[in-house]
């Protein structure tokens, strides 16, 4: 093992979450409703109703990252029409975390 973290996809939760779940509650979302694998390498992103905040959910093989974000000032910002989950790219995760604008993405239906 070489320390690499390892990100086969990025998928975002396009409805609200309760952030107050932890690993097990966000996890149980990524299967229940997305009908993924919560143990793939793969990130999860979740937001609240103000798009105040995100948690990030990783499995690296070994265990369970969760990662939190608050905003300071404003809102994450994207565009997303109704869908489960949508998968978006490295540059569009980093331009969402900095608090840039994000649009598109692939959808993906559950």
């Amino acid at each position: 093992m070489n320390g690499a973290i390892t990100i086969d996809h990025i998928y975002m939760a396009s409805r609200p979450v309760d952030l107050r779940k932890g690993i097990d509650g966000l996890a149980s979302i990524v299967q229940s409703l997305f009908g993924m694998d919560p143990y793939s390498r793969s990130l999860f992103i979740f937001t609240n109703s103000s798009r105040s905040r995100l948690k990030i959910l990783y499995y690296d093989g070994t265990g369970y990252w969760l990662l939190l974000k608050r905003m300071d000032e404003g809102r994450f910002k994207w565009r997303i029409e109704s869908s489960d989950t949508v998968s978006i790219s490295q540059r569009q995760f980093a331009r969402l975390i900095h608090g840039l604008a994000v649009s598109g993405g692939s959808y993906r239906f559950s």
